[in-house]
């Protein structure tokens, strides 16, 4: 049997206009009590109560939409970021159009326009490209707009991301606190502000340890086959690295394959860290090393803000940075010396 407002009205003994005001994310502006709110949020929830979204929409005339574009849906950490966005959103009664710009900025704005046209009440993107200008003119002027996972440097535009620097710092002093000097770095797309900042935390790191001039900077991609060119033009390479820092899993899981392929032993033969973590990355063989990120975490407070900013009829000037944290497994270890 389907739960309504009277169902939870009976089983809790409030009335249905204060349970649809809880319902609503309006017992603050109603001055109903906490205790109340969690009397009918539980109810709610132990009852698997879902509005019904198409009458809230008949009544009030528009639909409460947000719009949602990320890089790449076949990446599995953008899928990851926007199944915690669809999944927050209709906690908040929102329902989220998902585009994907394939990371380009012509496809980024066309979906903005699109987005646009359909009267979402606000979007959030995972950014592309350099120029900040049409993003911050729809924040202005249409629907506000919240960043995540990357940002423009010298933007208003509020983000959530990851505090990347401190990831790509992290990672590079654990290689080189394990004697590793010769260091190479896979990236994603130069203009990405998350490829930037963990390869600036990275430089900084060896830097501080007289190496920054052994820094290899090489890849333009976040995907799997980028990780493999790239890990099998270095491996053929007269200075092999000693261990390899891929800036995301996918390029991770290329590295893999192609250090697999060239016959060598991780962490024996090389050292290998990750950017981003997913469980299936400790039932590999080794178990590997990596930096996490808090993408749950991430996407709720994007929501969070693009829903204050909505309800609110306010500017978000937010611009927040999550910390890392080191996963520590077997794919590293201290580099062994060679006999001269």
């Amino acid at each position: 049997m389907k739960t309504t407002l009277d169902t939870i009205a009976r089983n809790t003994g409030f009335s249905k206009s204060t349970i649809s005001r809880v319902l609503n994310n309006k017992a603050y502006s109603s001055r109903i009590s906490r205790k109340t709110a969690e009397i009918i949020l539980a109810e709610a929830e132990r009852c698997g109560y879902t509005p019904n979204l198409i009458a809230q929409n008949l009544r009030t005339g528009k639909a409460s939409t947000i719009g949602l574009l990320v890089p790449s849906l076949a990446n599995p950490y953008f899928a990851e970021i926007a199944s915690v966005i669809v999944q927050e959103a209709m906690r908040y009664g929102y329902i989220t159009i998902t585009a994907d710009t394939m990371e380009n900025v012509e496809n980024q704005n066309s979906a903005v326009t699109a987005l646009l046209t359909r009267q979402v009440d606000g979007i959030i993107t995972v950014p592309c490209g350099s120029d900040p200008a049409y993003l911050e003119q729809t924040n202005e002027q249409c629907v506000p707009v919240i960043l995540i996972d990357r940002y423009y440097e010298n933007s208003p535009l509020p983000y959530v991301v990851t505090n990347n620097f401190r990831g790509g710092y992290m990672a590079a002093s654990l290689l080189v606190r394990n004697g590793h000097e010769n260091i190479a770095c896979v990236q994603g797309p130069a203009a990405a502000t998350t490829s930037r900042k963990r390869i600036e935390g990275c430089i900084s790191a060896l830097a501080e340890n007289g190496l920054e001039d052994r820094a290899r900077i090489v890849g333009d991609e976040f995907s799997v086959q980028n990780g493999y060119l790239e890990t099998k033009l270095l491996l053929n390479d007269s200075r092999r690295p000693t261990a390899i820092f891929a800036l995301s899993n996918n390029i991770g899981m290329g590295v893999l394959k192609a250090v697999r392929e060239a016959g060598l032993r991780i962490p024996n033969d090389i050292s290998l860290i990750f950017f981003d973590n997913y469980p299936y990355l400790d039932f590999l063989e080794p178990a590997v090393t990596r930096i996490g990120q808090k993408t749950d975490e991430m996407g709720k407070m994007a929501v969070r803000l693009l829903h204050d900013s909505i309800s609110n009829r306010r500017k978000i000037k937010s611009q927040i940075e999550l910390s890392p944290e080191m996963i520590l497994r077997e794919s590293v270890a201290p580099i062994i010396p060679q006999n001269k």
